[in-house]
């Protein structure tokens, strides 16, 4: 059963030979490393040109199994609408000795939980970048891929006071699994009931618990994280903030969609967008399922891995939703 694991994972993890991200003119790509007692890991950080004189957001991005820092920065193209829309891009890099296939261990329970293992260093990272840089603390986000979107859904949980919103792609619910072939079973069928998942998470966040903006995007194809995953972690968070709404388990906040919107680009692959609504009609999440994509950041480059230029744009619609969910907007109501 272990080998195939690591043989699905590996399905994940061919990223040699692939371009470096380009890095726009007039902005700054610099590798740095962060320490606290849980551990090392070194980041990437990209500054946009012409930002000395104003405070801008942050978008923290975890990247996949067999990814690094570079090879998701070229696929997502995120470097370049930050250079447009003027915000700091950091990008976390796993550690092949905390994890062979450069996976985010979000299926152990250590790194699960505030000030413990990896969300403690990835907080740590976030806190620091924010400190030595004119960062808007109401507009700190982060978003990941596969094991960094299941890790993205983890952060969320355990530090909602940081985090503005998150962005989930191909990735799983808070909790999904609690060892390596627990998450096997869960990227292939679903992980254990939101429901259940999703009061684990509010308790996590307690008693920093808000409204977290979420945003979900997954593959229909999707042959390593099934997207049974995608509807359950938008289940989860809808469950989340609706005890986070108000303190009770009361639907104020659900996973039934207000609106369904459907292939508004006819360019790119069918695909149905699901956009959720709290009690005063803000959207609070949205979840995006992608016909014909796979295990692949949707709309990405190809001078990174794991990425399909044919379906919409999932950065930029990412940075779309992020920018309408500052930090005050995801307050008790």
């Amino acid at each position: 059963m272990l080998a195939v694991l690591v043989l699905l994972l590996l399905a994940a993890s061919d990223c040699g030979g692939r371009a470096g991200p380009e890095v726009p003119d007039g902005g700054f790509f610099d590798r740095h490393t962060f320490t606290n007692e849980h551990g090392s890991r070194d980041y990437l950080l990209y500054v946009p040109g012409g930002v000395e004189d104003q405070r801008v957001p942050l978008v923290v991005m975890l990247h996949g199994c067999g990814q690094d820092a570079e090879d998701f920065a070229a696929g997502t193209l995120m470097n370049a609408i930050a250079e447009r829309e003027k915000f700091l891009v950091l990008y976390l890099e796993q550690d092949p000795e905390a994890n062979r296939l450069r996976c985010w261990n979000w299926f152990e329970p250590t790194h699960q939980r505030r000030d413990s293992g990896e969300p403690s260093i990835i907080a740590g990272v976030t806190e620091q970048v924010t400190a030595e840089h004119d960062i808007d603390p109401d507009r700190v986000y982060v978003a990941g891929m596969s094991a960094g979107g299941s890790m993205t859904s983890i952060m969320g949980a355990a530090y909602p006071d940081l985090y503005a919103a998150i962005g989930v792609h191909s990735g799983l619910q808070y909790g999904a699994a609690d060892s390596s072939l627990a998450a096997l079973a869960a990227q292939q069928r679903g992980g254990p009931n939101p429901d259940r998942q999703g009061r684990e998470a509010f308790l996590q966040a307690r008693p920093e618990a808000r409204v977290v903006p979420v945003i979900v995007f997954h593959g229909e194809e999707d042959r390593v994280v099934d997207v049974v995953n995608a509807h359950q972690t938008l289940s989860q968070w809808a469950q989340t903030n609706d005890y986070a709404h108000d303190g009770s388990d009361n639907d104020s906040i659900t996973d039934e969609p207000s609106s369904v919107l459907r292939s508004p680009e006819p360019e790119t692959y069918d695909h149905v967008r699901y956009v959720y609504e709290d009690p005063g009609g803000r959207t609070i999440m949205e979840k995006w399922i992608v016909e014909e994509l796979g295990h692949a950041w949707s709309g990405g480059d190809d001078d990174g891995t794991h990425t399909d230029p044919g379906g919409p744009d999932a950065s930029g619609e990412m940075i779309r939703f992020f920018a309408q969910t500052p930090r005050a907007f995801g307050g008790n109501s």
